[in-house]
């Protein structure tokens, strides 16, 4: 099962106000488990950054001027996604601003019915819970110390986890793993295990039948009782 995590960057909120996808960050995921694959690009927007975004992830137009513009990258990014589904964070958003530029390079967009919301899923399991991807991260034990601004790539990492945590955590992703590594190099066989034996000194087995005397007494017990419940 391979999946991509990803997340945006822009210059505000709204892709239909002339706001402009800025920085994209994906990891791949295959089985829940990290493969190490990941795709990360800066882009020009070809317009201003407005305070507050840049307050935000702390990219200016002045670092972006010589970064390449989105559609030169479109068709290297698409292929790196592929047919996946997409997780991100609030996915609504992301997805508005990647399907708002492939629009603009005349590019199908991509089906939100690959989209899966990190933040549905968490609003599902802790109703009433903070939802943030911080709150997440505090509440999973995710390090996130390095994380002084948003960047795309980075906050795609750490909501890679969130997403396994989310899915049911790290060990379901390592028992996947594990059944995939198994499929490839076939069947253990018995005579491939070994066995060690317990530490400590051998005890005889106890005892766990009832002896003649036991037997004696306990029909002597149940004789006295007046009244019962079997009788």
């Amino acid at each position: 099962m391979r999946e991509i995590v990803f997340d945006t960057e822009t210059t505000g909120l709204d892709p239909k106000t002339g706001d402009r996808l800025v920085e994209i960050g994906c990891i791949e995921l295959v089985n829940l488990v990290p493969t190490g694959a990941h795709y990360h690009a800066y882009f020009n927007p070809e317009r201003d950054m407005p305070a507050g975004a840049e307050a935000v992830h702390g990219l200016s137009a002045a670092f972006l001027s010589d970064k390449p513009l989105f559609r030169e990258h479109a068709a290297e990014l698409l292929d790196f996604i592929g047919d996946a589904p997409l997780i991100a964070h609030n996915a609504g958003f992301d997805f508005g601003f990647l399907n708002a530029e492939l629009a603009l390079c005349a590019l199908d967009p991509v089906c939100t019915s690959r989209m899966v919301d990190t933040v549905a899923l968490a609003r599902k399991r802790h109703p009433g819970a903070k939802l943030s991807l911080d709150a997440l991260c505090t509440r999973y034990g995710i390090d996130r110390s390095h994380r002084v601004k948003h960047g795309a790539l980075l906050d795609a990492e750490l909501l890679a986890q969130v997403y396994v945590e989310l899915k049911g955590g790290r060990q379901i992703g390592l028992e996947l793993a594990a059944e995939a590594s198994a499929a490839e190099t076939g069947p253990v066989q018995l005579d491939q295990v070994v066995r060690q034996a317990p530490a400590g000194p051998r005890r005889e087995p106890r005892p766990h039948q009832a002896s003649a005397a036991e037997l004696a007494r306990h029909r002597e017990f149940l004789a006295a009782i007046e009244n019962p419940l079997w009788g």
